[in-house]
């Protein structure tokens, strides 16, 4: 059976659990480095990329998944997730991971009041718009040629993108009823190793 690693630092590692418990998909909190054992994915959820950062430091969890990542390990990151994949960040970003030929702008779209909610088309999921749920949301300002731009805003603006095993998503599925991104990342994802 799958099992996929949830980061389960700071920010919503729950709700990614849960989505991926209604998948019928065993789900293991990561901790610390021996949490990675016997894992065949790990989702990097939303929260605040600076403490995220600081606390994979603290729990000896940060050269582990650097070379995880280099090595094609499935890794998908969500908001703040994105940031710590993305190999090029804008001035006020820390680089953690290093992974995704990605370049993110944190913040982009201003302050938690200006968190928005819009129904995305996502191609890779079918027909039916998925509802991105975006807070303090990051951008994907550049992609390398290996990088597959999975959505998009109705201005051309990136909000998700799949290089290899790398997955990234500006918004928060796992805030929606819709499982459709973490079936996505389990069968497409990590299905492939």
């Amino acid at each position: 059976m799958t099992t996929i690693g949830v980061l389960a630092l700071q920010g919503d590692f729950l709700e990614h659990r849960e989505a991926l418990r209604r998948l019928g998909v065993a789900v293991r909190e990561v901790r610390l480095p021996s949490d990675m054992d016997g894992v065949d994915g790990l989702i990097i959820p939303g929260g605040e990329s600076t403490t995220i950062v600081r606390l994979m430091r603290t729990s000896d969890l940060l050269d582990p998944l650097r070379k995880l990542a280099s090595e094609g390990f499935p890794m998908w990151g969500t908001c703040a997730g994105m940031i710590l994949l993305a190999k090029r960040l804008d001035e006020t970003g820390i680089p953690a991971l290093q992974a995704m030929d990605i370049k993110v702008r944190r913040n982009a779209f201003g302050r938690q009041v200006d968190s928005f909610e819009t129904d995305l088309p996502v191609p890779i999921l079918g027909d039916v718009p998925f509802h991105g749920v975006f807070i303090r949301a990051p951008i994907v300002e550049d992609v390398g040629p290996k990088v597959d731009v999975l959505a998009e805003l109705t201005d051309g603006t990136r909000v998700a993108a799949r290089e290899g095993r790398l997955l990234v998503t500006a918004f928060h599925p796992e805030l929606t009823a819709d499982t459709r991104f973490h079936r996505y990342f389990v069968e497409e994802v990590v299905g492939h190793r």
